[in-house]
């Protein structure tokens, strides 16, 4: 059973803060260096300065800010809870479109619960960073991405409703990304939504590692606190939750870009005994795979050639799967790509991140690091689907790394929701 409750959110001052587009960022983990100077310059209040500090000393300087901005009321808490309906319009290649969802508090609930379920496998890396965020700041700085499945539209429709007001935020990024922020009030719109999700799982979008940092956070948290109540803050989590059905929800392909492999001949020849083979254009490429979304099919391109690879038949390429794969995860692209392709006629069994293997969101980007010798060869691929993402996350399995990516980040800035000991949700 999903949990999801209104929480007082902390926001940005209107009477202080004239401009949003001063402060607000693009998530921690995809601001650079420079994105950071930039961020840094446009305002002395800009979120960057919370999420991640320019100082060595980043928790201390985040917390002090955090505790002086309170003070000067350049963030004011709410003084009643709500969720609030998150609108984000932007473009992909020439076709406008708006992604709707809403921010709430959401129950934690560690993987194997299978309350709150991973979609894509991650590396085991150090998670201390966001940890000590955690700890030293007690808020939850930005918010996580969840899907959910609402078939009949019901919280869209709730949302549409509210979006016909002037929204409470808004502001445009450096990508021309245009979030609005609005609350919603009203013990019964907030059941309405409340009752979509009561009887589903939901599937971590973006932020697995952030999600099991909650996690672990919360769970420092009950030990020093064993008397602790359920609706304390910290078994909570600030999310972003869209419906999967929500026309809005775009999911980018993850074009790989081997960097040492090549194609060789007798590659070729083992590929046409599972795939239909044509050359074709390099100005063919979008176009191959836009008519090819239908079934598993990849442009191979590299200095020699650009080849459009369509699947012949399944059942010949059982043999590269695993018997524990369910029929949802056979069918993924990237499943194929790599199990059969990579593994089984390249013998690639084990490719790491920027020595072996690249990932690039524009199939453009990727042609272009071939051609300036910056990679070998690139597979293209077309996206993975959402309803792909909810159904092998919810027979348990998870996908390849880099098979999801969504598209626009959620805005960082417009909210944070207070976690610390004593701090209950009503």
């Amino acid at each position: 059973m999903v949990e999801v409750l209104p929480f007082e959110g902390i926001q940005y001052n209107k009477d202080k803060i004239k401009d949003m587009e001063d402060v607000v960022t693009q998530p921690y983990d995809k601001i650079s260096e420079e994105m950071q100077d930039q961020y840094y310059g446009k305002s002395d209040y800009n979120y960057c300065r919370l999420i991640l500090p320019k100082e060595d000393n980043r928790y201390d300087i985040a917390a002090d800010r955090l505790r002086k901005w309170m003070e000067d009321e350049v963030l004011k808490r709410e003084e009643e809870p709500g969720m609030y309906v998150y609108y984000q319009d932007f473009e992909v290649l020439g076709e406008r479109f708006t992604r709707k969802g809403f921010i709430s508090a959401v129950k934690l609930h560690p993987f194997e619960e299978e309350v709150v379920l991973p979609h894509e496998e991650t590396h085991k890396g150090p998670k201390i960073d966001r940890l000590n965020m955690l700890r030293s700041t007690e808020k939850n700085l930005e918010a996580g991405f969840m899907l959910y499945s609402d078939p009949e539209e019901e919280t869209i429709d709730i949302f549409d409703e509210i979006a016909e007001e002037e929204p409470l935020y808004e502001a445009a990024d450096e990508l021309g990304v245009h979030s609005r922020v609005w609350k919603i009030e009203g013990e019964d719109k907030i059941r309405r939504v409340q009752k979509v999700l009561e009887d589903e799982q939901v599937v971590i979008a973006d932020g697995h590692h952030r999600y099991e940092t909650a996690v672990t956070y919360r769970d420092e948290m009950r030990e020093k606190n064993p008397d602790y109540e359920d609706r304390e803050a910290f078994n909570w989590r600030m999310t972003y939750m869209v419906p999967v059905e929500d026309p809005g929800l775009k999911i980018l392909p993850g074009h790989r870009l081997l960097l040492k492999e090549e194609v060789e001949e007798e590659h070729l020849t083992e590929l046409q005994r599972y795939f239909e083979i044509n050359e074709i254009d390099e100005k063919e490429i979008e176009s191959f795979l836009e008519q090819n979304d239908d079934t598993t099919s990849f442009v191979l391109f590299d200095e020699e050639r650009t080849m459009g690879l369509r699947l012949k038949d399944r059942e010949k390429i059982e043999k590269f799967m695993s018997d524990e794969y369910s029929e949802d995860y056979k069918n993924l692209d990237v499943v194929v790509l790599r199990d059969v392709i990579f593994r089984g006629i390249m013998n690639l069994k084990d490719l790491h991140i920027d020595d072996d293997i690249s990932y690039e969101r524009w199939y453009s980007d990727a042609v272009d690091k071939v051609q300036k010798r910056e990679g070998t060869v690139a597979f293209l691929v077309n996206a993975t689907k959402p309803e792909e993402v909810l159904k092998v996350a919810k027979n348990g399995e998870r996908m390849p790394q880099k098979s999801t990516d969504f598209y626009p980040k959620a805005n960082s800035g417009f909210m944070m929701m207070d976690i610390s000991a004593g701090e209950v949700l009503k």
